[in-house]
């Protein structure tokens, strides 16, 4: 097998090899660019509605309701949700399988293999421009953890993406007082940058996939550039969309049971509807800007404003879908661990706001 890769590594590049190359970066680019040109021209439109408003026109209560738990209200929800983050999900898929038929894990490997914790820097300045929902990177962090079986940089990546998502970050300092914006953006750093260290240390080889990571494209699978894309791409999708959306599902009815008024009317006291809050933030699935409008009608209804900046950073970072892919790629502990941290975090810097 060594000298089989060797042999493979030797093989003189042929003209052939590097227009398939140019191609397939050249379609990498095409589809990270389509993705930072949707998600960017809804985070343009979002700031431009709250400079000319203040406000926000996005309804809460479209996504988790108001209390109502029966199935057919759960299920009409969930496709609603489905629907609304559709276009984001299919980008994250196309990505993904991009990355799986084309980037060598070589290079992932050089990438996410620098000393000290700059992989992790690495990752997750590279998830934040994507703005992607949990739900919607969830593709993209098992393609990239499966071509390097490295958890840390992956889930690094993909907490990168819905937490230090910088039009939503920009969002919050318009509509939020600063110890808020502020206490949103320092979680969403720890989370990014010190918890995927945390898991990566205590969980990095040992989460090593059963199968073999798959190697660069063999001759025999370089006959049809798209069609080994597409090739891919169901692959992701087939792998990721069935546990998101049963994490969807399971998700919103869970949300059902805990209607926004919940936040501010337990009787827990400040320090208790904090806590509450960051746990209930955790698995709940929320889509790109949505906990905006939940932190402000939570705190119109006289929630703290801890619990505001608790939701603004759980509700996006994690939720159940993305938990059960993390599961499903690693190991239980693993995503045990890490909504267990996002909502010890969310806790502390929601306490920390007086």
């Amino acid at each position: 097998m060594l000298r089989q890769t060797e042999m493979a590594r030797s093989r003189p590049v042929t003209p052939r090899d590097s227009r398939k190359a140019t191609a397939s970066v050249a379609l990498v680019l095409v589809l990270v660019t389509g993705l930072l040109t949707y998600k960017g021209a809804s985070a343009l439109g979002r700031i431009r509605e709250v400079r000319v408003s203040g406000s926000m026109t996005l309804d809460p209560h479209a996504v988790l309701g108001r209390g109502d738990v029966s199935a057919r209200d759960v299920m009409a929800r969930s496709m609603r949700y489905l629907l609304l983050v559709a276009p984001a999900l299919m980008f994250g898929i196309l990505v993904g399988g991009a990355v799986r038929a084309f980037v060598s894990p070589t290079w992932l490997a050089r990438a996410f293999h620098r000393p000290g914790f700059r992989d992790h820097i690495v990752a997750g300045l590279a998830g934040a421009p994507l703005m992607l929902c949990s739900c919607c990177v969830a593709p993209v962090f098992s393609t990239v953890y499966e071509r390097t079986a490295r958890v840390g940089p992956s889930l690094a990546l993909a907490l990168a993406a819905p937490s230090l998502n910088p039009a939503a970050i920009g969002l919050t300092f318009l509509l939020f007082r600063p110890s808020i914006a502020v206490a949103r953006l320092l979680m969403a750093v720890v989370a990014v940058f010190a918890l995927p260290l945390i898991v990566g240390s205590a969980w990095g080889p040992r989460c090593r996939p059963s199968e073999p990571n798959p190697g660069p494209l063999s001759s025999s699978a370089r006959r049809g550039l798209i069609t080994e894309f597409l090739r891919a791409s169901g692959h992701v999708a087939v792998q990721g969309v069935p546990v998101i959306v049963a994490g969807v599902v399971l998700s919103l009815w869970f949300a059902q049971r805990f209607p926004l008024d919940t936040l501010s009317s337990r009787p827990f006291g400040a320090a208790g509807l904090v806590v509450f809050a960051s746990l209930l933030a955790v698995p709940v699935v929320l889509p790109t800007f949505f906990e905006i409008p939940v932190a402000a009608t939570l705190l119109a209804t006289g929630a703290p404003a801890g619990v505001a900046a608790a939701v603004l950073f759980a509700g996006p970072a994690i939720n159940l879908a993305s938990l059960l892919t993390v599961a499903k790629e690693t190991r239980w502990t693993v995503a045990l661990v890490v909504g267990v941290f996002v909502a010890a975090i969310a806790m502390i810097g929601g306490l920390s706001i007086r």
